[in-house]
């Protein structure tokens, strides 16, 4: 029996970067012999054990076989017979294909050292093909490692391609893209994952709604990059740099989805492109069964954020409206999310996203003054029902037009 360190672990090692999740695969064992020696079997599909002590996952070397369609469309075989270099060739890619001995020695059949060093994310076989997943994990690889330079081989991007012109991309679950595509986007560079996915054609299968804001102009005085498609892209990107939360950065992607509406005769502009978009959002959220934060978070940019952007301009009615769209006064955590996908918005817009926001402090003093009613003298005074709440209202309303008078507003 021997026992290697595999994937991801190695891969990061050798990157100098933090290994945190450590991956073992065990060569020359029985299921029989590894539960001899107290591990504790689990998985339906291959033979994985859990340690005795550490409660690490080790798995039986095995090789793989295409049965069916889809990513789970595999017939597994482990034995003790299958070999280290049998079980790494099945792996996606090169740098993820590599392995460590308890003596720390580099085991590495497919070139995934040399891969690292000329930054290069390659399939490790032809049988890469066969696997859908494939195509969103090298994108979402593309996106955590692009800060280091790393970019997608050409003949790995051509096999994505074809899987993405094979069809099939639909034997994917929804709750499988959605895990994939919330891991992406909380990359480092979450656009380059979407980058990815139009490159090789799979972002019209999986997000159409996304894909077909590429080709679509905007304002050139407003948006200097002009391409809707292109600023979604910047927008999700600076998502990132704020670092937002997952929430934030979902409602950046989809904020601008009701410009891929816009007859063509009305281009560049986009009106109403707020409320066009909101089916589109509820669509999207629909088929990915996208987390209930997400969903409201992204209905909520994707109708509010010229409110946000024309913060100054907003009379106190108006502001009033907005904080009970945003439902403040019980989700008062939601103000951030949203002021920081806007800002995130006016930030993707090539140089003139290089000017500051004031907009975001501004919201953030104004939902201040809203939140800083309290309906407690209001009940003190016997107010009950409709006519708390009508008062409520009236007195938030106050202090919003006595917060715009204070500040210049």
């Amino acid at each position: 029996m021997q026992i290697y360190k595999v994937g991801g672990a190695v891969r990061d090692r050798l990157l100098g970067r933090p290994v945190h999740d450590i991956d073992y695969v065990v060569v020359g064992a029985t299921p029989a012999q590894m539960q001899a020696q107290g591990f504790r079997p689990v998985g339906a599909d291959f033979p994985v054990f859990l340690h005795p002590k550490t409660g690490a996952e080790y798995a039986l070397a095995r090789t793989e076989r295409k049965s069916g369609v889809g990513y789970g469309g595999f017939t597994f075989h482990t034995a003790a017979d299958v070999t280290l270099e049998q079980d790494l060739i099945r792996r996606d890619l090169t740098i993820n294909a590599m392995a460590e001995g308890d003596d720390g020695q580099l085991i590495d059949p497919y070139g995934g050292q040399a891969d690292l060093a000329a930054k290069v994310l390659r399939h490790v076989s032809p049988a890469f093909a066969e696997d859908p997943l494939r195509v969103l994990r090298v994108a979402r690889f593309a996106a955590r490692f692009a800060d280091l330079g790393f970019s997608v081989a050409d003949e790995t991007l051509t096999l994505m391609r074809e899987l993405a012109d094979s069809g099939e991309l639909s034997a994917l679950t929804a709750e499988r893209v959605w895990k994939e595509t919330a891991r992406a986007l909380m990359e480092p560079r979450p656009d380059v994952y979407f980058r990815t996915l139009h490159a090789c054609g799979a972002l019209r299968e999986l997000l159409p709604e996304v894909a077909q804001l590429f080709g679509v102009p905007q304002p050139e005085q407003h948006h200097p990059e002009i391409d809707t498609g292109e600023h979604v892209m910047q927008v999700v990107a600076q998502s990132a740099v704020l670092n937002l939360p997952l929430p934030a950065r979902w409602a950046a992607l989809l904020h601008d989805l009701g410009k891929g509406t816009t007859p063509a005769a009305e281009w560049p502009r986009h009106i109403a492109h707020e409320t066009r978009g909101l089916k589109l959002v509820k669509r999207v959220n629909a088929r990915f069964k996208v987390p209930r934060d997400c969903q409201e978070l992204a209905l909520l940019v994707c109708e509010l954020h010229t409110h946000c952007h024309r913060a100054f301009e907003l009379r106190a009615e108006t502001l009033l409206k907005l904080f009970q769209k945003l439902d403040l006064s019980r989700r008062s955590e939601r103000l951030e999310g949203f002021v920081g996908a806007c800002e995130a918005d006016s930030r993707g817009r090539n140089e003139l996203g290089l000017q500051p926001y004031p907009q975001a402090d501004y919201l953030r003093a104004a939902a201040s003054a809203y939140l800083s009613v309290s309906a407690q003298p209001l009940l003190a005074q016997g107010l009950d029902g409709a006519e708390l709440g009508k008062a409520l209202q009236q007195a938030r309303l106050q202090a919003l037009a006595s917060f715009k008078q204070a500040s210049g507003q």
